[in-house]
């Protein structure tokens, strides 16, 4: 027995046809899905600008990969050491907050799926 699937199944029997359908998007989504779906919604030019920031970051980081091993000099070694991992750590964090929005639009999904479970118990 598949309780997920008899509770969907008493929501959309107690919800109306345009209640249903828009049951039917707080499905669960892939990870294609997902990472896409951050780029909607109020703060979309927010999740993209710090996507193309995530990815200059990482351009940094392989130029400054690129320029360690090319130098012979101690100082510069480390110049380009620190700036490099200055700027794949930036890109990592970055990339945390990516994840967290992520994990921020799926939890909205599941709230949402729980508010329309109430909802259809209460006309039950």
């Amino acid at each position: 027995m598949n309780t997920t699937k008899d509770i969907d199944k008493l929501i959309k029997e107690t919800l109306s046809e345009e209640e249903a359908k828009f049951y039917d998007q707080l499905e669960e989504q892939n990870i294609i899905e997902m990472i896409f779906g951050i780029f909607s919604g109020k703060n979309k030019w927010v999740n993209i600008l710090m996507s193309i920031v995530q990815v200059l970051f990482f351009v940094v980081f392989v130029y400054c990969a690129i320029q360690f091993f090319k130098t012979e000099e101690t100082n510069e070694l480390i110049k380009w050491g620190v700036i490099g991992a200055i700027s794949i750590m930036a890109s990592s964090l970055l990339k945390l907050y990516t994840w967290m929005q992520m994990d921020k639009k799926a939890i909205l999904r599941e709230v949402k799926r729980l508010e329309l479970l109430v909802i259809s118990m209460q006309m039950k």
